[in-house]
């Protein structure tokens, strides 16, 4: 979702390609289809003529060095700093929410949430961590987003605004708004829409257990 909503937020044109999570063996079509061209079996995946970049973060990086008149990073170095030390915290944190809240777009999930809450307190703890970082940096802000300007910042976050919309997550009033902002955005509102066309649901290919049914909607508060 990050470098595909990054490059349609900024106009980045780019021809897409979906591969079906159909399993994750290593002679499922996702796997077949995928490791001649990385390896390390995994999305996403951008190919720029002979080249081929892999992982979320390093596409974003690439991107910023193919396009430096769009600042998809923020322009100033200290915001800079911050916003790449935000999206490290996002690439390699937060592994109770991911693991417990996963992120489907048309599921609508708050009673889920809820037990989650009551029963894990890591969740928790990394949720009030996440909710006190963005919420200062929203603050802080002298615009919509996490630094101002729509940046790479944002498109890593996009996630998590889905899986606090998708279980209801109780957050700040300023945390509220920005991901009632996200779902607006561009990129963000163009990747719900392509979500909720696909109807593509199979119980046994997801660690969702406690989903029998589509829900074919998106909560909204």
């Amino acid at each position: 979702m990050r470098p595909w909503v990054l490059m349609r937020h900024f106009e980045i044109p780019f021809t897409e390609k979906l591969v079906r999570f159909d399993a994750f063996g290593i002679n499922s079509t996702f796997k077949q289809t995928i490791l001649p061209i990385n390896p390390d079996g995994a999305v996403p995946i951008l190919v720029d003529d002979d080249l081929i970049v892999t992982d979320s973060l390093a596409i974003a990086e690439y991107l910023a060095e193919q396009h430096p008149e769009l600042h998809l990073w923020p322009k100033g170095r200290k915001a800079r700093a911050k916003a790449r030390s935000l999206v490290a915290k996002m690439h390699s944190g937060f592994s109770n929410i991911r693991h417990y809240f996963t992120m489907n777009i048309e599921a609508d999930l708050p009673e889920i949430g809820q037990l989650v809450l009551r029963d894990q307190p890591k969740v928790k703890e990394e949720l009030v961590f996440l909710d006190s970082t963005l919420t200062t940096l929203l603050t802080q802000s002298k615009g919509d987003y996490l630094f101002g300007q729509f940046s790479i910042a944002d498109a890593f976050y996009a996630p998590m605004c889905m899986r606090i919309n998708t279980f209801a997550l109780p957050t700040s009033p300023q945390l509220a708004n920005y991901v009632e902002t996200m779902l607006q955005t561009k990129g963000v509102k163009e990747w719900i829409s392509d979500a909720l066309i696909e109807e593509d649901f199979v119980v046994e290919d997801y660690h969702e257990p406690y989903r029998l049914v589509r829900t074919d909607h998106l909560r909204t508060k």
